[in-house]
């Protein structure tokens, strides 16, 4: 399992210790430090649909007054691969699946049920 996020972030963080509290082994990729290229955003989009994955609710997508620009797919795309803080966070990969958020419920489902 490997799960996809910033450090610093709360729902990331919630996302961690719900695994370790419930002795779920995981790799951590941090955006910070290493990038999310664009062909594992369109891997994950196979999986994913594009409006759960892009975060149009940030302070980044305020910040480059991307509302402005009327993104197509193609566009969100690049602009995360171009700043991965467009990237809802966490993004979870497991046993060939993706999942984007923190949601307890579904969490004990998907992974203790």
């Amino acid at each position: 399992m490997k799960i996809y996020g910033i450090k610093t972030c709360s729902t990331v963080g919630k996302a961690r210790k719900f695994m370790k509290d419930n002795g779920i082994d995981f790799d951590f990729v941090d955006y910070k430090v290493e990038s999310v290229s664009e062909e594992k955003i369109r891997e994950w989009l196979k999986q994913v649909d594009i409006n759960i994955l892009f975060n149009n609710k940030g302070k980044k997508y305020r910040d480059l007054k991307l509302k402005d620009l009327n993104l197509d797919d193609e566009g969100k795309i690049a602009w995360m691969a171009k700043e991965n803080y467009l990237l809802k966070r966490p993004v979870i990969e497991y046993d060939g699946k993706v999942m984007v958020g923190y949601d307890e419920d579904r969490y004990k489902e998907m992974f203790l049920g």
